[in-house]
């Protein structure tokens, strides 16, 4: 039983509790933090491939024919310019030019879906729907689930358990077709907009090669069971996923991003079409000419290892302060995210106070790790 009566389950929980996951509460869910051990599952993930329950994450479809227009004023990118079969990062703003949420949104073929943070569904949808015209919303968590599957074997584990993943570029997606046995996919839908069977893309938030896929509910477990049938597949908790994002300084919300950020300052503006009609898009493109801090990554020189919201230093003086930070097991050393003031330089030595003590620290550009999901 779930530890709180009121925490969602994901269709997976049986088979995250049968592997001996160690489950905690997330943005209302109870999810797998880890199977025993985030950094063998972190090395799963960048040597051969990693399974992820991402079943938490908010989805939602948009479509009708007011669908493009309401999407437009909610998100930053240009959704005039997503085709058929493609899906883009944008982000959500508020009036006042903050980040609501960070968020992918994927064309299908009638319609949209929008996959963001577990925590923000609600004012993600709410923004959607105060936009231009009626578009159909419909929530997507009771009836499916979303799993990742990522790591430079991820092509052959896809294939292997029957995705079919041929000629998919980053950010592609696709209907998903699933081979027998069990229920038809369709038997789970409403999906007047097309959505029916689900989904698949070529994305994902650990920087290597890698797939999502959101799966009627009734068919989840039977895909689960087939990708860690591969040698290859290993389970993998939140907590590898934190570690991989923050390897590649991926901002993640309640950290980097937030209402009290901004799109150009977090190193975001490529998700924003400055001259589209978005919600907050005066405040925005306002802030991009204002811009006194600006996110960065720093690497340990020395041993340590830096957490969030720690001050950074120059001769003494704080210039930031961290958002994120752990130990890499890629490159053996301290890492993080920080807000650093605008006159701080790639390459500028700073030190850290790691509850106390100072830890010298390199100024770099992410990502801290050789991977690119491209590849």
């Amino acid at each position: 039983m779930p530890s709180d009566a009121a925490l969602r389950e994901s269709p997976l929980a049986d088979r995250h509790r049968g592997l001996g996951a160690k489950m905690t509460a997330f943005a209302g869910w109870e999810m797998p933090l880890d199977y025993g051990s985030v950094v063998a599952e972190h090395g799963a993930v960048r040597s051969s491939c990693g399974v992820f329950d991402l079943s938490h994450l908010g989805m939602f479809t948009v479509s009708g024919a007011d669908a493009g227009d309401a999407l437009q004023h909610a998100f930053t990118n240009d959704i005039a310019r997503l085709r058929t079969g493609r899906a883009h990062y944008t982000l959500c703003c508020d009036d006042d030019g903050g980040i609501v949420d960070d968020l992918l949104v994927y064309r299908l073929a009638d319609g949209y879906l929008v996959v963001c943070n577990a925590a923000n569904v609600g004012a993600v949808r709410a923004s959607v729907a105060q936009g231009p015209g009626d578009p159909r919303i419909v929530d997507r968590n009771d009836a499916y689930a979303c799993i990742a599957v990522q790591g430079p074997a991820s092509v052959d584990v896809a294939l292997t358990a029957g995705l079919d993943v041929h000629g998919m570029a980053f950010l592609d997606c696709r209907p998903l077709a699933l081979p027998s046995p069990g229920p038809a996919a369709s038997d789970t839908a409403d999906g007047d907009d097309g959505f029916g069977a689900g989904l698949i893309a070529r994305s994902g938030y650990t920087g290597e090669r890698g797939y999502e896929v959101v799966v009627p509910a009734t068919r989840a477990g039977d895909l689960w069971d087939r990708l860690l049938a591969a040698d290859a597949a290993a389970p993998a908790g939140l907590g590898a996923r934190d570690l991989l994002r923050l390897e590649m300084g991926y901002p993640l919300h309640g950290h980097e991003l937030h209402s009290g950020t901004t799109p150009a300052e977090a190193g975001v503006w490529f998700a924003v079409a400055a001259d589209t009609d978005f919600r907050g898009a005066e405040a925005v493109r306002a802030a991009h000419d204002k811009v006194t801090r600006r996110l960065r990554g720093l690497r340990a020189a020395g041993r340590g290892v830096p957490r969030a919201d720690q001050a950074v230093l120059v001769d003494g003086a704080e210039v930031g302060r961290t958002t994120s930070g752990s130990f890499s097991p890629a490159l053996g050393a301290g890492i993080a995210l920080a807000y650093l003031d605008s006159a701080v330089a790639i390459d500028d030595e700073v030190v850290i106070d790691v509850r106390g003590r100072a830890l010298p620290a390199t100024v770099v550009r992410p990502p801290f790790v050789d991977a690119d999901p491209r590849d």
